[in-house]
């Protein structure tokens, strides 16, 4: 995967830290991302029998917390890998 975005001239960083934020915005510290690309898509990398709640959960948590509005969650684990798609709403107040 990488490799071909990068040849379009996408920019894919594996564990890229982000600021982690609080709801007053406060910074609490940093988030590794599995992958990070072209600085907007969290993607969260698993290799487990099946995707569970609790995946969803830590990908949705950390798309609120370092304020980034689209995720991918894939699963590896199964004979036919899984992508899950999400977004989160962002106030128009807090878009640069």
């Amino acid at each position: 995967m990488p490799l071909r975005l990068t040849k379009q001239g996408i920019s894919v960083v594996r564990q890229h830290p982000l600021k982690v934020y609080d709801e007053d915005d406060y910074i609490l510290g940093d988030y590794l991302a599995d992958v990070f690309v072209d600085s907007r898509l969290i993607v969260e990398v698993k290799a487990c029998k099946a995707l569970a709640d609790e995946h969803t959960a830590q990908l949705l948590g950390y798309l609120q917390a370092a304020r980034i509005e689209h995720g991918l969650l894939v699963n590896f684990g199964v004979p036919k890998f899984q992508i899950k798609m999400y977004a989160r709403s962002i106030p128009d107040d807090t878009r640069g």
